[in-house]
């Protein structure tokens, strides 16, 4: 390739017959370099380089610049002037150009330069043109011949020249630019004494060598802090320029090795000075020797004068001639000790095209006179013999402010910017002011104007971005806003002392430092953050984010069209965008299923007007959505396209929407009410001219109670609220002669429904009204982040029985806000903030009622008891939600309850992730504590307040606990206005507190405290704390941590802790290893690190190096009190003050209703003996006589009715609630003495009536007792049960730790992996049970004749191992295959056959089924008074439904009826059975473990020997108790039923 385009320019050079030319070319190509060229790419790339480089020339180092046959200045000015005609072309390849520009430019950007340069030359304006390939051969139509170089020799064209020859011949590369240039800058006005923004012509090169001089001045204020005076004089008329300076003078001696003065070596000799030492820290600005020399070569007469005290002498030489002629040192005496220096020059003016020095240049030199002012400190300066008044940096940040503020004055849209001010220390001064929507800078490195920026700019600029990008996400996390963008509202001002500064070239704009470097870190303090977030910036960049993203979400607005395509959701009505849109609505509904209610109702009215879209659950509160998710959500841009919507639109009518109309068709419960809510925001945020039309808005509305006569079905009554539907229950006698039908969601209609809602469409579209004074602010309200504080206020005006009447003829916004919109989010409120009378919330106190109701004594899976709960505590959030609950109630590792409510019987999660690594619900199993009925005491469960939902009685309002345990366990909790956050404190103290309470003292103030924390918890302020882990230095290089604090989990500060390991910012990590000792109970690290590291970490405190500190506040303890309103506790101490009045006022209901129950008691018992007594004394007879009449005498004779409670109990109430005397008074019917009259016969004996005597005086004696206790004492004795069991499961919890699953203490040791083959293999195995593994049986290799044979002995070899065979009772099957070890549990009954082959199932039935029924009988017996309960349920043993009653309750299992001929034998339902009963007998016997759950508890006496067989025919209620027998026998003969209740 190289070779080619050699040949390329012999031949273009012969064909001009150019041979002095051609030979230029040739010394031209040992810079093309031997990796070929790609012309089309560089052309196109540095044609842009060279019209940019302001006439800059290309230096190649070797003096050839002036030779024949190449002129760079020439070149530049011909390639700039081809580049119009040739970027049409260009343009057309750009794309591919581009790249292959990209990818060549960083390899070797010299050749590039060449080749563009001589492509140009040769190609001209169609140089790299893809079209010339095209051309059949070479055209010279367009060519521009080669310039004629000089005929020179070859010691004429390559010459040397000096250092001040090269500077003076090349300024770019060390001032500068020559040539005059214009562009806009700050530059200082001398009539308003201000830095003004404007266009000034000015040459780059003539500024440079001014501003060298200064800044030496500047950097002898570095050396010398005494200095104190700079006089700067420019004699516009002369044009010469002189600087003073009062420091140190210059050393007035002979250098030892160069043999001249030093003023003379740093004035006068190139690369001299002091600034070559680069391990000296230097904060100056000089660096590579140039500096002042550049002024002197640059000068006509330069000259340095100095005094040095030290000498005792003056020094004064001038240098002529651009440095060219050096005069002759002038030294005299220094009699008064002074000390200065002095430059004086005179600027070559023609040099830099100059005539004189203009204004505009002499308007820069003063604004540099100015720069030294407000930059250098503690510093006079002096302009042209007149006292500059700027003193500090931040007074020179004013002159840019001040001009500001008088821009903005001509216009009333900008405010006036302010300025925010801070001295970080001694070397970082920073200033911000807003800015006019670019990013702008004035910065000054070691006084040197950067006035191109530079790290240290953007280090200053980068902590202000990040600290108002956070705060802008707090403010409005809607904003999508990036750093950068923040940075174009932003004005920083930046004075910095850096040490050993580098830039990007000698003219020194741009510092190139990185910020590691600098000797200091700039940290800005927070007031100064505080100060910038407070200023208008953050308005600015929301308002310019606004804007861009009011531009694109007008990209996506919709338009009126008859025909939408994309929606399959949406059912459109036949008219839509069509010139009858505007009598169609559209229908949003909840949801798909109330689509379909929708389109059901449509088939009354037709499809032509109306139209259904679903929305997919709430839609997006837009008030401060971020820009990004409006524009991704699904369901705003469908309804924008759908309706026809345009942004920022100003409606007055709708005849330009696709719909006239939008209807609102939601559930009539909470979230129902928020879906509405959400759409009316949607609409006010966007489009709230909408809402000032008429009838724009409407709202569907279905009956909450439909009420349906019993008798006459036609008679029914709507309810759309439920208080108009309590009201009617209270106002109609007859009530109950009405059925009622909850309709919670729109999903409970019916089709039929929908046709009768849409054939009364007037009854229940209700419209809203037109958008009044006030209403937007209430909707703004309710859905601003904002309005926090305001929304707080109003959710505390609510008053309890608020609801919006559904009567009315429309609904206004504020009545829609304050009635029903309230409603949510009171019941978001409560749903996650708790009570402080239980210290729970809804969720958590129906699953404690469900544990309650259901008496659990014994595990149940989680996952059963959310089912439970659900069924009946009516709980509508989902199933994942009720887990967390149950599982967050079990929870018992650090930081979680300090008492748990539920038993955790499995993996319920651990310190280790906070709780988040428990198992799935199907997995685990739970039951009340014991505990948890000390702190919710049953006698108070007949007190509570019962709620009601779907007419189902469900959880109470709230429990009554012993203890406050809102304060014992915490809570946490986010709702709608309102949060809270509760520690825990010690149980110990808080009953302590309650008891001085009950005798009349002072509390003593609580601390937070968890259970089994070994931290510190220290307070800092009034409801402040400081949480402290455990670190402890081991040795010189490691460190032991025992404690996180409270509520960090392990697997996040392991986190943190590869984070030190791993280092940030290009630094090295902090430690060098951590490893883990730990368990689910405790913490334990130790780490390694370096020792320095260490000490470091001393020095700044090991919690602090770890961070292993944390805060806690009690200022934001929320709950609601008794009357069920939010209120904010100040202290645990006033939670305490809120909970004893009305706990005490609770002991005395409850000592009054279980004193009523006595006296009930007792005057039922004696009722009851009195009865029994008149009977026995026949003063009262009862047989053969009517009811009516026997009921007529015990009113007769006075006998008190005692209602019926079984209703009572059937609504699931687990304690007898007797009906008050007073209601009964007077309604008592005939089954109210059925407590006299359905006693039995046995009970007409006189001993029964003695029985019954003492009983009732039992009774008065317990009722005497009672009254005697005072509700204090009452207290007492339940918080002396409550410490009780408080310390019994602090011990529990930590004897746990220590303990493995059969109660064995555990043995702390380092060990390695062992498996099954240690066990038993050597002696004094650790291993302390019984257990030998068996070995595998050997396989043999299958023979291939006997495949089918082969494997069924495989089979067998592989199910039953090679024990002895006599074990063995049946040939190999599945039955007997199924559980190995029943085989060992249980042998083979007797051989007895007396029956047919039927006979024995029927035999077997009865001995498998007894357990149940002889256990049963055998404790029914013992009281002859009451009938066994559960009799029907017998039939339901085998199914598994059993199981569940068997595990979760403690009533006896119900009794079993014996099997008659008719029923089928059990073998039916095990598998196949036999050839003949009597072989099918023994297999039948054996049950796998997995039904063992199903069997009953053991009876407790177990007879030794004889299992005689039941004779069921002949005595139907002894057989029970042989069976019971057999059963009992047994348990000595490893019966399958021994091990259930172990």
């Amino acid at each position: 390739m190289l070779r080619a385009v050699l040949r390329c320019r012999i031949k273009f050079a012969a064909s001009h017959r150019d041979i002095i030319g051609t030979w230029s070319i040739l010394q031209q190509t040992p810079r093309l370099g031997i990796h070929g060229l790609n012309p089309t790419t560089t052309h196109t790339r540095h044609f842009k380089t060279m019209s940019s480089s302001e006439g800059e020339n290309f230096d190649f180092d070797d003096g050839g610049s002036e030779s024949e046959g190449y002129a760079p200045a020439k070149k530049t000015k011909k390639a700039a002037a081809a580049k119009p005609k040739a970027a049409p072309k260009a343009a057309k390849a750009a794309p591919k150009s581009k790249a292959t520009t990209a990818g060549k430019a960083k390899a070797a950007p010299k050749k590039k330069v060449l080749t563009a340069h001589n492509d140009a030359d040769e190609s001209g304006d169609d140089a790299g043109d893809a079209s010339d390939a095209d051309v059949a051969g070479p055209t010279t139509a367009n060519d521009k011949p080669l310039p004629v170089g000089k005929n020179k020799t070859t010691s004429e064209k390559y010459t040397k020249l000096t250092q001040i020859e090269h500077i003076l011949k090349r300024p770019d590369s060390y001032i500068g630019s020559v040539e005059m240039l214009t562009q806009t800058m700050w530059t200082h006005d001398k009539e308003t004494n201000k830095m003004v923004h404007r266009e000034v012509t000015f040459v780059p090169g003539f500024f440079k060598i001014v501003d060298e001089i200064l800044v030496n001045a500047a950097d002898h204020k570095i050396n010398d802090p005494k200095m104190d005076q700079l006089k700067i004089e420019v004699d516009v008329e002369e044009g010469t320029i002189s600087v003073y300076n009062n420091g140190h003078g210059i050393p007035i001696e002979i250098h030892s090795t160069e043999n001249c003065y030093i003023p003379e070596l740093i004035f006068g000799h190139l690369l001299a000075g002091s600034n070559f030492d680069d391990d000296e820290k230097k904060l100056t600005g000089g660096r590579n020797g140039y500096g002042a020399k550049l002024a002197n070569i640059y000068s006509h007469e330069f000259t340095v004068e100095t005094a040095d005290k030290k000498t005792g002498q003056k020094y004064k030489q001038t240098w002529t001639n651009n440095m060219g002629t050096c005069g002759k040192a002038k030294i005299t005496k220094n009699s008064k000790g002074e000390e200065w220096t002095k430059i004086t020059f005179r600027p070559d003016l023609k040099r830099f095209g100059m005539d004189s020095i203009d204004e505009d240049t002499a308007s820069l030199l003063r604004k540099r006179v100015y720069d030294m002012a407000g930059t250098v400190k503690d510093i006079k300066v002096f302009y042209n013999d007149k006292r500059i008044t700027v003193k500090n940096f931040q007074q020179y940040i004013q002159m840019y402010i001040s001009s500001a503020d008088k821009a903005a004055e001509g216009g009333a849209a900008q405010p006036k910017p302010t300025l925010i001010y801070e001295r970080i220390d001694n070397r970082w001064e920073v200033g911000f002011a807003l800015s006019d929507g670019q990013f702008q800078h004035v910065a000054f490195a070691n006084s040197i104007s950067t006035t191109k920026g530079g790290t240290h700019v953007n280090l200053v600029a980068d902590q202000i971005s990040k600290n108002l990008l956070a705060a802008i996400g707090k403010k409005n996390k809607g904003a999508q806003v990036k750093a950068a963008q923040i940075r174009n509202h932003m004005w920083i001002f930046v004075n910095a002392l850096i040490e050993n500064p580098t830039f990007d070239s000698q003219t020194k704009d741009t510092l190139t430092l990185v910020a590691s470097k600098f000797g200091t870190k700039p940290v800005l303090s927070d007031e100064f953050m505080k100060k910038v977030q407070k200023s208008p910036i953050i308005e600015n960049i929301l308002n310019w984010a606004q804007f861009k993203a009011d531009q694109q979400i007008k990209k996506t607005d919709g338009t009126k069209r008859s025909r939408l395509t994309g929606m399959p959701k949406l059912a459109d009505a036949n008219n839509a965008g069509t010139k009858h849109a505007k009598d169609c609505t559209l229908i949003l509904t909840e949801g798909d299923s109330a689509k379909s209610l929708a389109i059901a109702g449509l088939s009354v009215v037709g499809r032509d007007n109306f139209g259904v879209f679903p929305l997919r659950g709430k839609l997006l509160n837009v008030r401060e959505a971020r820009h990004d998710q409006i524009m991704k959500n699904e369901e705003i841009q469908a309804i924008k396209k759908i309706m026809g919507l345009q942004h920022a639109k100003d409606y007055t009518s709708t005849a330009s929407l696709r719909y006239g109309r939008l209807m609102i068709m939601a559930d009539q419960d909470h979230d129902g009410s928020h879906i509405k809510g959400l759409i009316i925001n949607f609409l006010d945020h966007f489009y709230p001219s909408l809402l000032k039309l008429d009838d724009f808005l409407v709202e569907f509305v279905t009956p909450i109670v439909r009420v349906t006569h019993k008798t006459n079905k036609k008679q029914r009554k709507d309810f759309f609220t439920m208080p108009e539907y309590e009201q009617w229950l209270e106002d109609t006698p007859d009530a109950a002669r009405w059925d009622a039908k909850y309709y919670k969601g729109l999903g409970t209609s019916k089709d039929e429904d929908a046709r009768d809602y849409f054939s009364h469409m007037e009854k229940h579209m209700i419209p809203f009204a037109r958008t009044q004074e006030g209403d937007r602010d209430l909707i703004d309200l309710a859905f601003s982040k904002k309005k926090t504080d305001e929304r707080k206020e109003w959710l505390r005006q609510f008053k309890p029985g608020t609801f919006l009447d559904h009567r009315l003829e429309e609904i206004s916004y504020s009545e829609f806000i304050n009635k029903e919109l309230i409603l949510f989010s009171m019941a978001d409120n409560i749903r996650s903030i708790p009570s402080v009378a239980d210290g729970l919330k809804p969720g958590q106190r129906k699953v404690m009622w469900g544990c309650f109701k259901r008496n659990m004594k014994k595990e149940l899976k989680v996952a059963q008891l959310i089912g439970y709960i659900g069924e009946h505590a009516a709980y509508h959030h989902g199933e994942l939600s009720l887990a967390a609950t149950i599982i967050n109630l079990a929870q018992t590792y650090v930081g979680s309850n300090n008492i748990n409510l539920l038993e955790p019987n499995g993996q319920f999660g651990t310190r280790d992730q906070g709780g988040k690594d428990h198992a799935s619900a199907r997995y685990i199993n739970t039951l009340p504590t014991a505990i948890a009925r000390a702190i919710y005491h049953p006698h108070d469960d007949p007190l509570l307040t019962q709620q009601r939902d779907d007419n189902q009685i469900v959880e109470p309002e709230w429990y009554m606990p012993v203890v406050p345990l809102v304060l014992i366990n915490g809570a946490e909790g986010i709702g709608t206005g309102w949060s809270t956050n509760v520690p825990c404190f010690n149980p110990d103290e808080i009953v302590a507190n309650l008891r001085r309470k009950m005798n009349d003292e002072e509390m003593v103030p609580m601390h937070p405290w968890w259970r089994g924390y070994n931290g510190v918890i220290k307070p800092t302020a009034k409801n402040k704390y400081d949480v402290f882990g455990v670190v402890k230095k081991l040795d010189a290089t490691t460190v032991e941590i025992t404690e996180l604090p409270i509520h960090k989990w392990t697997t996040n500060y392991k986190i943190e802790l590869e984070a030190m390991i791993a280092g940030k910012d290009n630094e090295p990590g902090t430690i060098k290893e951590y490893r883990e000792h730990h368990d689910n109970e405790n913490v334990h690290f130790v780490i390694s690190m370096d020792a320095k590291q260490l000490e470091k970490a001393e020095a700044k405190g090991l919690l602090e190096f770890f961070k292993l500190t944390s805060k806690i506040t009690t200022s934001n303890m929320i709950c609601f009190d008794f009357d069920g309103k939010i209120k904010k506790y100040g202290s645990p101490e006033e939670i305490i003050e809120d909970f004893y009045p009305v706990r005490l006022a609770y002991y005395q209901k409850r000592k009054d209703h279980l004193a009523a129950e006595l006296q009930n008691a007792f005057e039922k018992l004696t009722n009851q003996a009195r009865f029994v007594k008149m009977i026995v004394d026949k003063e009262l007879v009862v047989s053969n006589r009517k009811k009516v009449d026997i009921i007529a005498d015990l009113k007769k004779h006075k006998f008190r009715p005692f209602p019926k409670i079984s209703k009572a109990k059937e609504a699931g109430e687990a304690e007898d609630a007797l009906e008050d005397d007073a209601d009964n008074a007077g309604t008592s019917n005939a089954g109210d003495y059925d407590y006299l009259l359905g006693m039995p016969i046995s009970s007409l004996t006189k001993e029964k009536i003695e029985r019954l005597l003492q009983t009732a005086a039992g009774k008065e004696q317990e009722l005497f007792d009672l009254l005697k206790i005072s509700p204090k004492e009452m207290w007492n004795t339940d918080l002396d049960h409550f410490l009780a069991e408080w310390e019994a499961l602090k011990k529990s919890i930590e004897l746990n730790k220590h303990l493995d699953s059969n109660g064995k203490k555990i043995k702390r040791k380092q060990t390695v992996l062992k498996t099954r083959k240690s066990i038993g293999r050597r002696a004094g195995s650790d291993s302390e049970d019984d257990f030998r593994p068996i070995q595998a049986a050997k396989r043999k290799a299958p023979e291939p004749k006997r495949a089918k044979p082969a494997a069924k002995d495989e089979d067998d070899d592989d199910e039953m191992p090679p024990p002895p065979p006599k074990k063995k009772r049946a040939p190999p099957s599945k039955a007997t295959t199924k559980d190995e070890d029943d085989d060992d549990e249980m042998p083979p009954p007797p051989p007895k056959k007396r029956a047919p082959p039927k006979k024995p199932a029927k035999d077997e039935v009865v001995k498998r089924a007894p357990p149940k029924k002889a256990k049963t009988l055998s404790i029914d017996s013992d009281d002859d008074d009451e009938p066994p309960k559960d009799k029907g349920k017998a039939k339901a043993a085998p199914k598994r439904k059993s199981l569940d009653t068997a595990v979760d309750s403690d009533e006896e299992p119900p009794k079993k009826k014996k099997s008659s001929p008719s029923q089928p034998a059990v073998t039916d339902f095990f598998g196949k059975a036999g050839p003949s009963g009597a072989s099918s007998k023994p297999e039948q016997r054996k049950i796998s473990k997995s039904m063992k759950p199903a069997s009953p508890p053991k009876p407790k006496k177990a007879p030794a020997k004889e299992v005689p067989v039941a004779p069921a025919r002949t005595a139907p209620s002894r057989p029970a108790r042989v069976c019971a027998k057999e059963e009992d026998e047994t348990k000595g003969e490893d019966s399958m039923f021994v091990d259930d209740d172990d």
